[in-house]
């Protein structure tokens, strides 16, 4: 059985990563399998463990960090989420096409640890584009707007970084460009 691609899915907040994404996942042809990442927030109601995440203490997370056992993790609102290296491996040796939907200092840490890894970039059409996106979802304060502007911004330096890069004008279209991609790198 040939071993699984490991395909890594960012861009910047408001980029649309999870439009772009609901087109391709489901797609059976791909083989794709979401990974689960473990946290140390608390679990919410309808949440199931080692289906949303893997739940797990903060000492249990800092000891995973400690035996790098994950392939990348970082601390948002004070917790961790990262995502099981072995667990990603198993699925991969099962054949199956892991997919990881992670920030661009995540992707970094993938990199590193796993040489193979098939980086995909989503980019906006523009930062006008980007800002208007993120206003219209209308849930947030002018104060994290200009956070999550900024914070784009310096993301956006990270394209050199990564084997393709995808602009997200059309999420159809971005979504059969990624499925494009996924299935040449399966042949």
């Amino acid at each position: 059985m040939k071993k699984g691609l490991l395909v890594v899915l960012s861009g910047p907040s408001g980029v649309g990563k999870g439009t772009v994404l609901k087109e391709f996942i489901h797609d059976a042809s791909l083989n794709l399998t979401y990974s689960i990442s473990m946290t140390t927030r608390e679990k919410r109601a309808g949440e199931e463990e080692g289906v949303n995440y893997f739940y797990v203490s903060r000492d249990r997370f800092k000891e995973a960090i400690k035996n790098d056992e994950l392939l990348e993790y970082a601390e948002f609102v004070g917790n961790y989420y990262g995502t099981p290296a072995a667990y990603v491996e198993k699925l991969r040796n099962e054949g199956k096409n892991v997919l990881l939907e992670i920030e661009v200092q995540g992707c970094t840490q993938v990199r590193e640890k796993c040489k193979d890894a098939l980086t995909i970039f989503i980019v906006p059409p523009s930062m006008e584009e980007l800002e208007r996106r993120i206003r219209g979802r209308n849930s947030e304060p002018e104060e994290v707007v200009q956070q999550r502007l900024a914070k784009a911004s310096k993301e956006l330096e990270a394209v050199g970084n990564y084997k393709y890069v995808v602009c997200n004008d059309d999420p159809l279209l971005a979504s059969q460009i990624i499925s494009l991609i996924i299935k040449r790198h399966m042949e």
